[in-house]
């Protein structure tokens, strides 16, 4: 009968060691997270469509919202009429300015004639400077048209801006998925109304997912950028599922420890958070529990 009391007094101390073991295991404690990104509206109308689902995973660049473009679609048609007309009357000075140098041609082939003519003693000097007369007019109005032909280009420039001002505002209307990823949230549905700031729904990449845990000033130096690390998740009360993950960034200064946070040595004041990238295989979770094992 001692002989049996002893055994179970030793099952009894290995088990408690195994689960004192089992407890020191990991070295930090924290939760999953992922970069989440809200998709807004830069728009104000009507949404026509919202192809997107809670759960769905849109491709990067992806349209999966139109926001009402009828009164953007009109400005521009309007301000295409506008250019068409200030086009019109770019061509009516561009005519105005090639006859007056055609008449400033014929009066330089007059110039020469009569040049040649007062030489002769056969045309008098009146004459000559009557034609210089109008060939100084001509210049004086070949500007005075070219100012009109500047103030025109001005024009078509201002009306080139506000169609490229409507087509970014087209093209805001069209909302292109940003991230490749997972649909968390959806805030609109079709047929309501979008406004600037208005957020349509929430996206993550849940590919990758970063484990934010906490150590102390003893732990730090046996953690290291770029080091493999064993991450564990629970599977049951018992038992847990090992991963592994890389360390993607230290925390540059001490901060108080968390509240939510539970580290290794209990009653640590400062702590310093480690990020640890981790490829999910689609049992990750936002906010799910994991431990940490930096090794030796």
């Amino acid at each position: 009968m001692p002989n049996t009391r002893n055994i179970l007094i030793m099952i009894t101390l290995m088990w408690l060691s195994a689960c004192k073991s089992n407890n020191n295991l990991s070295d930090a404690y924290g939760n999953f997270e992922a970069v989440q990104v809200t998709v807004s509206s830069e728009s104000v109308g009507k949404i026509h469509f919202l192809n997107i689902d809670e759960g769905s995973q849109p491709d990067s660049g992806s349209i999966v919202a139109l926001i009402d473009t009828t009164d953007l679609y009109l400005k521009k048609l309007q301000l295409q009429s506008q250019k068409k007309v200030v086009s019109v009357k770019k061509s009516s000075v561009s005519s105005q300015i090639e006859v007056q140098q055609q008449q400033k041609a014929n009066l330089l082939v007059e110039k020469n004639r009569v040049t040649k003519l007062i030489a002769e003693k056969a045309a008098t000097t009146k004459q000559l400077d009557d034609i210089n007369g109008s060939l100084d007019l001509i210049d004086k109005q070949v500007s005075s048209i070219q100012t009109q032909m500047d103030g025109i280009a001005e024009e078509m420039e201002v009306i080139d801006r506000q169609i490229s001002q409507v087509n970014e505002s087209i093209h805001k209307c069209y909302i292109h998925n940003p991230v490749t990823g997972t649909v968390l949230n959806k805030y609109a549905e079709a047929g309501e109304i979008a406004a600037p700031g208005r957020a349509l729904y929430k996206i993550a990449d849940l590919s990758t997912m970063e484990l934010k845990v906490y150590v102390s000033g003893t732990q730090l130096p046996s953690v290291k950028q770029g080091q493999q690390v064993e991450v564990l998740i629970d599977v049951d009360k018992k038992t847990n599922r090992k991963l592994s993950g890389i360390v993607s960034w230290i925390s540059p200064k001490a901060e108080f420890t968390p509240k939510i946070i539970q580290t290794k040595e209990e009653r640590v004041n400062l702590v310093y958070g480690v990020k640890i990238r981790v490829a999910n295989d689609g049992s990750l979770k936002i906010a799910m529990p994991a431990e940490v094992n930096f090794g030796k």
